[in-house]
C-alpha cells in the first residue's frame, strides 16, 4: 500500500480536533487505514539539539486503489465525512458565461496515435494557493505518476498557469528535431533531441526517457501562439510554470490507457477544486479528436449502483434498515437514496473520486467499515465443513518429511523468474510454447512463470554461498506450463527438486535422494527390460543443463490401465510410449557454464521430477 506524509497540524486543524497518536491511530484503523509513523518525537528531539527540523508529519498507509486518499485534501475530506462533520462534496462543472461555445478547445492530431493517443484536460479558476496546498498539489501529481500512472508510462500529468497561455491548444506529435522550447527550470531553448541527451544524467527525469525515446515522434502541446506547454511525459515548459501566485490552472493529462486517464484527470481536478473561489467547481474543456468527434473533459458525472439492504445484512450478519444503511454510506462519502419502487433497495450515487467501487459488494464493504468491523457480531457459520489436504499435498508431505529428516533444507524461492534464468542460464532453449510470460513485468527478475525448480534453488545457493559446505537444499512446489487444451491456457504441475553443492560433484548423493523418495512412495526400482508392471529406472540423458556423460533421465512405468470386457481401455491414460514408460524428470552433475551464470564456484548435482504421476487415478 502507498504511504503518504501529511502535515500533522494542518490535518488536525481540518478535522477540528487535536488527537493523540493513539486516538488518531484508532481513527485510521476504523476507516481502514494504518498510521505508520508520527514524527513528532523526532522533530522535538531535533529542535532540542538545535538542528533544523520540519513540521511534524503523519505517515499513513492507504489502500492502493483509493486514489482519493493520497493527498492531504482527500484524506481530510474523507475523515471529516466519516466523523459526520461534513456532507460529501458535490462536484460540478462550471461553464463560462457563454456556455459550451466559450470552452477552451484542444485539438488532437492524428500523429499522437503513434505515441500517446489519449488526452484529457480541465481548468481550475480563481484558485488560491498557500505554501502547504501548493506542495500538496505537486505531491499529488507525483503520487499518481508513481501509482496508477506506472511511473508516467500509462498516464502523465502537466499543470500550467493559464494566464501565461493563449487558447485554443493543440496536442500534436512531431519529430524530435522539430520541437524546441525552454524546459522547466531552464531559460535556454533546446530541441527535444537535445533534451533527451541533457536529461540522461538527470537523476529524476532519466527514469522516464525510455517511454518515448524509441518513438519517431514525440508528443507536444502548443497554445495558439505556438508556446509549448509540455512535452509529456518528460517535462513541462518554463513559460507556463505554476507558482504560488497562479490564479487559473490548466491541467493536461496524456495516456496510453483511457480508463486510467479519466481517473487521473478527475482526481487531480476534484481534489484541488476546493481551493477555487467557488469550491468544488471545475471548468471543463472541449477536446476535438482526429476523426472529428468531440468530448467534454473532465467527465465527473456520478455513477449509480443499486445496493440491497438484504444483501448487506446477509454479508455482515446484521439487521439494519435501509435508512440506517443510507446513513452509514453517507459517512463513506457516497450519496445514497432510498428506492421509491423497492423498499429493500438503495440507489447509490458514486462520486468521480471513487473509481474503486465496481459492484454491490464494494458498497457492502463501505457499509461494514462505517458500522465498524469490530462491532460486527460473532456468530457460528450456518454450514460446517471438514477440511482435508489435497491428494497431491499429502503426497508432497511424505517427500518433504523424508528429505528434511535426511538433513536437507527446504527453500521457498519465488515462482516468477527472469526469462534468462529459466532458459539461457540453464542452457535450455525456449520453444515459445512452454513458459507463461508476464505481459507487463515490473522488473526483469519477474518475466516468466518458472518451468523448473532448479533456477530458484541455484539462486538460493548463490545468495548463501558464505555458508559451510556441503549445502543441501530442496523444494516441493508447482511449476507452470502453457497448455492450450485447458480453458485457462496453462496448467500447474507439482515437482520435487533438490541441489547438492560441495567440493565434490555428489552425483551419488542426489541419486540416493531419488531412491529414498521412491522407496517412501512404494515405487520399486526396475530395469528397462524388466517385466514388472510398476517401477522406475534411470537412463543416460542429454539435458544441456547437465555435464555430458553425467546426466540421467528418470523413467516411470505406471500401473497398467484397466481394461473393459471387450479388452479396450476403460479410462484415459497418460501419454506413454509403447512400453508405457514415461519421462518424469532428470538428475545429474550441473554443467560448469550453468554454475558460472549463477555465480556458483563449487560443483553441484541436481535432481528434479514430476510428482503428479504417482497419484492414484480412479
Amino acid at each position: 500500500m502507498p504511504t503518504i506524509s501529511v502535515d500533522k497540524a494542518e490535518l488536525f486543524e481540518r478535522l477540528g480536533h487535536q488527537y493523540t497518536t493513539e486516538e488518531f491511530d484508532r481513527l485510521c484503523f476504523d476507516y481502514g487505514l494504518e498510521l505508520d509513523e508520527d514524527t513528532t518525537a523526532e522533530v522535538e528531539a531535533a529542535i532540542k539539539k538545535g538542528l533544523p527540523a520540519e513540521r511534524p508529519q503523519l505517515k499513513i498507509e492507504v489502500p492502493a486503489n483509493r486514489y482519493d486518499l493520497v493527498c492531504l485534501e482527500g484524506i481530510s475530506r474523507a475523515l471529516r465525512a466519516f466523523l459526520g462533520k461534513q456532507d460529501p462534496p458535490q462536484y460540478t462543472l462550471a461553464y463560462p458565461p457563454g456556455g459550451e461555445k466559450d470552452l477552451i478547445t484542444v485539438t488532437v492530431s492524428q500523429e499522437t496515435q503513434r505515441v500517446r493517443p489519449f488526452f484529457a484536460c480541465a481548468v481550475l479558476r480563481n484558485i488560491k494557493f498557500t505554501p502547504t496546498s501548493y506542495a500538496s498539489f505537486i505531491d499529488l501529481q507525483d503520487k499518481l505518476h508513481q501509482n496508477i500512472g506506472r511511473r508516467r508510462s500509462l498516464v502523465a500529468i502537466g499543470t500550467h498557469d493559464l494566464d501565461t497561455l493563449t487558447p485554443p491548444f493543440r496536442y500534436e506529435a512531431r519529430t524530435p528535431t522539430n520541437i524546441a522550447f525552454a524546459p522547466l527550470g531552464r531559460e535556454t531553448v533546446h530541441t527535444a533531441a537535445e533534451l533527451m541527451q541533457i536529461y540522461e544524467s538527470d537523476k529524476h527525469l532519466s527514469r522516464y526517457l525510455h517511454i518515448i525515446r524509441d518513438s519517431d515522434v514525440y508528443p507536444i502541446i502548443y497554445d495558439a501562439e505556438d508556446h509549448v506547454l509540455s512535452m509529456p511525459p518528460i517535462i513541462n515548459s518554463e513559460h507556463s510554470k505554476i507558482t504560488l501566485e497562479t490564479k487559473n490552472v490548466f491541467i493536461d493529462t496524456t495516456a496510453t490507457d483511457d480508463t486510467k486517464l479519466q481517473i487521473v484527470i478527475n482526481m487531480v481536478a476534484s481534489m484541488f477544486s476546493e481551493y477555487c473561489a467557488e469550491p468544488f467547481t471545475i471548468e471543463p474543456c472541449k477536446i476535438v479528436f482526429p476523426d472529428g468527434s468531440t468530448r467534454i473533459s473532465p467527465d465527473i458525472t456520478p455513477r449509480t449502483l443499486t445496493a440491497r439492504a438484504s444483501y448487506i445484512n446477509s454479508c455482515t450478519s446484521l439487521s439494519l434498515t435501509p435508512s440506517t444503511i443510507q446513513s452509514l454510506l453517507t459517512r463513506m462519502s457516497l450519496s445514497p437514496t432510498l428506492s421509491p419502487n423497492d423498499p429493500d433497495a438503495l440507489i447509490v450515487s458514486l462520486p468521480c473520486t471513487r473509481p474503486d467501487i465496481f459492484h454491490e459488494v464494494d458498497i457492502m464493504e463501505d457499509a461494514a467499515v462505517a458500522y465498524g468491523f469490530n462491532n460486527l457480531p460473532d456468530i457460528f457459520p450456518q454450514t460446517s465443513t471438514v477440511a482435508q489436504p489435497l491428494p497431491i499435498s499429502r503426497l508432497t508431505d511424505v517427500i518433504r518429511k523424508e528429505w528434511a529428516m535426511a538433513g536437507w533444507v527446504e527453500a521457498l524461492p519465488f515462482i516468477l523468474c527472469s526469462h534468462e534464468e529459466n532458459f539461457s542460464f540453464m542452457n535450455r532453449p525456449d520453444p515459445g510454447s512452454l513458459a507463461v510470460k508476464i505481459a507487463n513485468p515490473k522488473t526483469l527478475e519477474f518475466q516468466v512463470v518458472r518451468t523448473s525448480l532448479l533456477p530458484g534453488l541455484l539462486k538460493t545457493i548463490r545468495e548463501n554461498r558464505s555458508h559451510a559446505l556441503p549445502m543441501r537444499v530442496f523444494e516441493l512446489s508447482d511449476v507452470v506450463f502453457k497448455d492450450t487444451s485447458r480453458e485457462r491456457q496453462a496448467r500447474n504441475e507439482r515437482h520435487a527438486g533438490a541441489v547438492w553443492c560441495a567440493r565434490s560433484a555428489g552425483f551419488e548423493v542426489v541419486h540416493g535422494l531419488l531412491d529414498r523418495a521412491m522407496k517412501m512412495l512404494e515405487v520399486p526400482r526396475i530395469g528397462k527390460g524388466d517385466g514388472r508392471n510398476v517401477g522406475y529406472y534411470i537412463k543416460e540423458g542429454d539435458d544441456p543443463a547437465y555435464f555430458p556423460g553425467r546426466a540421467a533421465t528418470i523413467y516411470y512405468r505406471p500401473p497398467p490401465p484397466k481394461t473393459s470386457k471387450t479388452g479396450e481401455l476403460a479410462d484415459e491414460t497418460l501419454h506413454i510410449n509403447q512400453d508405457r514408460d514415461i519421462v518424469i524428470g532428470t538428475l545429474g552433475v550441473l554443467h560448469p557454464t550453468v554454475l558460472e551464470k549463477f555465480e556458483i564456484t563449487y560443483p553441484c548435482s541436481a535432481l528434479e521430477f514430476n510428482m503428479e504421476v504417482f497419484l492414484k487415478r480412479s
